[in-house]
This record gives C-alpha cells, structure tokens and sequence, in this order.
C-alpha cells in the first residue's frame, strides 16, 4: 500500500513536468508568424484565343518561293507584332493579319511540311504545304512499300536488273508468307523479280554485293545462307540465280561404317568478325572491316585424336584489309611482309575503292582509327595496289575523330569526307570537308553549321552538286530534314532544297536516271519517309 502511493506521487510529478513543458513549447511557437508558402499549383495561363482549322487546307496548297498563302486563322489580330510563321520550321514574312486569316510569303529555302505560327512560347500547327522545286520523288519508281529494315548496297547487273541487300527481311510485302532474308532482285523501277531463287537465304546481315564473272560475291554478318546453315563465315559466293555454290565432299569414315556424301560452300573462305566492304581488285576480292583472322575450313579428314570426319578450322591472322582469291583462301602476296601480315587499324574500318580513273587500284580506308600498320594516323589512309600504305595522300593529321563515308567524283577529283570530327589536318572544317586527289583541303568548299546534328553520306554528283544525307535538321540556321543539295561552294542550292522531312537517315545516294530519262538519285538507308511520304528504306527522287 506504501509502494503505491508512492508510485503515485512520482506519476503525479511528472504529469505536472509535461504540461508545463507543453503549455512553455506551445506558447513559445504560437509567438513565431506562421509562414505560408505558395500554392503548389497555380492557375495556369490564360488561352490566347488562337484558332487554326488544320483541316481547311491553305490558299493556294502548292507554291515556290515568293508565293502568297492565305491561310484561315481566328484571334490572330491582338498578337500580330509577336506571331512568327514558318514553312516546316523556316521562317516566312508576313504580309497580313486580319480577324479570319493570315498571308504569307513562300520564303526562299522553304520545304514542303507542316505550317506554325509561334507566339513567345506557345506554337499553332497549321495545315501542311507543298514547297515546288526541282526535287521530287520519282513517279516511275514502282516500290511503294520497300523494305521492313535497311538497306546497305545495291548492285546492277549486266541484264540491267538490281540486286538489294541489307537486314531486311521483306521486300514489297513479297516476304509476308516466306521471309525475303536481306538479298532481293529487282527491275530497274524497283518491282519484284521472282525468278531470283535464294531459297531461306542469309542468315544475318548483308552489307556488301560484287559480281566477278559468273558468281556474285556476299560479305556482312552472317553465318550461313539457304540449306547451308554453317561453315560460313560472313562471306560466300552464289550463282546468277540466286543459289548458293557447293561442292560434294566425300567424308572421311572408318571402314565399318558406309560412305556418304555431303555438301559445303564451294567458296571456302571468311573472316571472324563483320566485313564491311568487298571490291573488285583485278578479279580478286578485297575485303575490309572489323576482322582479325582469316578462315578457311578442311573437309573429309579426321580430326586429330579422332576416327571419323569433322570440319576442321584453320585461320590466319590478318587485320582490317585482306584479299581473297576467288575460292575464298587468301592471298598471302598481299599486305604480308616475311610472312606476317601487316598490323592493319587499331579500330573499325570501311573503305573506299577507285575503280578507274588514274587512281585505279587503290583503296582509301577510313573509320575510327589512330594508327594503321604502325603509324600514327587520323582516321583515314590510302593504299597502293599492293596494299601499302599511298604515302603521296598528303592528309597530314587526318580528322580529329570518326570518319563515316568518303566519295569520290573521277571527273572533279575530288573526294567528300563525312564525320564527327571537327578538323581535318588541324583546318576548322565540322562534319564535312572537300579533299583533292592528293589528299590536300581544297578550301574554296566551305562546310557550314549543322547544329547538333552530322552528315552520314555525301556524294558530288557529275554536275559539281552535293547531295547529302544524314542525322540533321538544320543547315547554315536554315531548316533542313536530313537532305539538302550543295553546290560545290558548301551553299544550299535555290530551288533544290524543297522536299520535306525525312524520317530515319539515309545511308548511301546513288546517282542514276528514271524510267523516262530523267536525272535521278537513288536513296538507301534506314528511313521510313522521305518528303513526308513513306518511302521505306530504299526510294528514287529526280532532280531537275
């Protein structure tokens, strides 16, 4: 009874210590103004009361520059020393603004594509426009679908017939049932040529196609082709229609067992990683990429330690460039020094090859590299017909950093080189420079801003113009959806820069002519649109 009271005493105590500390606390923080913040979400901006009717379509719908363009706009007129019109994003002058539309001139580098008007930050799309000018897709190009995937390289045979090949898998929905594994053959207008009979085809990518004499030669990332699903090694050979070219080989069997016979690749060659290009180098075959090893296969003979037949595997160690004989072994006589093969890049390689002209036979090989065959260098290298490194290619420094393509015009000697790099040889020249045959800058070609963006593939066509491909959307502050023709200056061209926006990049252009005769270029790569109509992978425009 003791202990309980005194239990309550001590509760007691502390009962009165704990509201004399609340009451101290409590009166201590009502003393301090109470803060208040901010709502978290204010009342937003209110509506400018600007209404475009994008599906009333503009007065006129198709123009060249200087054209007047009426287009139906409501509550405009409050806002019209603020509002800044644009053709697919080039900016036009305003004639007028009244309450019900707007007038605008075609400026002179417009592009056919979706109209805005901007106010500060707030943007009205408008109905689209077609810019007239001398660029135009090819009405007699009769692929409307194209290809499910890119498109690498394009050979036309002796018959005038096209062959396609890529990562596709289907060509003009002609691979819905049966797959088109990235090899079709084509008319020159782009339709389906069912008699080409490559059976499951390639088993991965294709990136490269020649034809010396009576085979076609195939190099990429791909291990096997039609009922031959192994013993290749990212190239083999196939006949003129379209079957891969085999041998029967007589297996080695111990003699309790029966003879049988089996087939392989005839061409008994490749490399151990992804060829990027093949050329014709006197009715040889000139390989270059990102390999190592050369491979060749013996067949028919038991393996070591073993009593019945295998596949045996023999390689040889060569970088970057190598030439193949037409069976596939390799040409030890090229680029080997005392019996060893030259060191090569130390990074990836592509090439280009000059097949006539005065600089026939020899091979310019670029991509992303600081030394090939032991010497410092800037990306870039020419070679002799021999496979030695071209010491007259005065490069000096090279480029700054990667090399995507190089092109070469035989009739203005000159080459395009295209990148990420910023200089060439120590000479401010982003993304894009203009070499002469020596190697030398020619400065008179001066590149301009492509903002964040960079050139993939740039050609100069016989005339001295430049038609461009790649991942950018300005040009020189002018809008420019990842084409635009150049003249030899480095300046947009009037009246060729009027198509709109291409959807993906387009990887490689090749000048050609249309069905009816007309000046034309055919566009490979990986895009979905070009001049806002689906153009899959592979299209012709002409170019008047």
């Amino acid at each position: 009874m003791m202990l309980s009271k005194v239990n309550a005493k001590i509760m007691n105590k502390i009962l009165k210590y704990c509201i004399l500390a609340f009451l101290f606390t409590g009166l201590s923080s009502c003393s301090k103004e109470v803060e208040f913040q901010s709502q978290p979400y204010e009342k937003g901006k209110e509506a400018l009361g600007v209404t475009i009717e994008r599906t009333q379509r503009p007065s006129p719908t198709i123009g060249g520059p200087g054209t007047e363009v009426k287009i139906k706009v409501k509550g405009l007129t409050p806002y019209k020393d603020k509002a800044i019109f644009t053709f697919n994003g080039q900016q036009a002058e305003i004639i007028s603004i009244n309450d019900d539309e707007i007038t605008v001139k075609v400026p002179e580098f417009a592009s056919t594509g979706i109209t805005t008007i901007n106010i500060d930050d707030v943007v009205f799309y408008g109905p689209d426009f077609t810019v007239l000018g001398k660029v135009q897709l090819d009405p007699t190009w009769q692929a409307k679908y194209g290809t499910n995937s890119t498109v690498y390289d394009i050979l036309t045979t002796v018959e005038d017939k096209r062959i396609i090949i890529g990562a596709f898998t289907n060509y003009e929905n002609k691979g819905n049932i049966k797959p088109n594994n990235r090899i079709v053959r084509t008319f020159k207008n782009g339709e389906y040529d069912a008699s080409f009979r490559v059976g499951n085809a390639a088993l991965g990518s294709l990136n490269s196609i020649i034809q010396i004499q009576n085979y076609y030669y195939l190099a990429g990332g791909f291990s096997g082709f039609d009922q031959r699903t192994d013993n290749i090694s990212n190239m083999t050979r196939i006949n003129l229609n379209g079957q891969i070219d085999t041998m029967a080989v007589q297996p080695f069997r111990p003699p309790n067992l029966p003879d049988t016979i089996k087939y392989y690749p005839r061409f008994n060659g490749g490399f151990n990683s992804q060829v990027s290009k093949i050329f014709n180098h006197k009715d040889k075959i000139l390989a270059v990429g990102d390999f190592r090893f050369h491979i060749n296969r013996i067949y028919g003979k038991p393996n070591f330690m073993e009593t019945r037949d295998s596949v045996i595997l023999d390689s040889t160690e060569i970088r970057s460039v190598a030439l193949l004989n037409l069976d596939g072994t390799l040409d030890t006589t090229f680029r080997f020094s005392n019996g060893k093969a030259l060191a090569g890049a130390n990074g990836p390689t592509s090439a280009y090859y000059h097949s006539s002209g005065s600089l026939k036979g020899k091979i310019v090989v670029f991509g992303s590299f600081s030394s090939f065959d032991g010497k410092a260098n800037g990306n870039i290298v020419r070679l002799n017909e021999d496979g030695t490194i071209d010491e007259t290619f005065n490069i000096g420094s090279g480029a700054n950093y990667r090399i995507r393509n190089v092109t070469y015009n035989e009739k203005t000697g000159k080459y395009l080189i295209t990148g990420n790099f910023r200089t060439f040889n120590g000479f401010l020249s982003p993304r894009m420079v203009m070499l002469n045959a020596n190697g030398s800058i020619d400065e008179t070609f001066k590149v301009k801003d492509f903002g964040d963006g960079y050139p993939a593939y740039a050609l100069q066509l016989e005339d001295g113009k430049i038609a461009v491909g790649g991942d950018f959307i300005i040009y020189d502050n002018i809008s420019r959806s990842k084409f635009m023709i150049l003249d030899s200056s480095g300046d947009l061209v009037k009246g060729m820069n009027n198509s709109g926006t291409v959807d993906g990049s387009i990887l490689r252009i090749i000048e050609t002519s249309s069905d009816d005769g007309k000046k034309a270029l055919l566009l490979l790569g990986s895009f979905s649109k070009f001049d806002n109509v689906d153009a899959r992978n592979i299209t012709r425009i002409t170019i008047e």
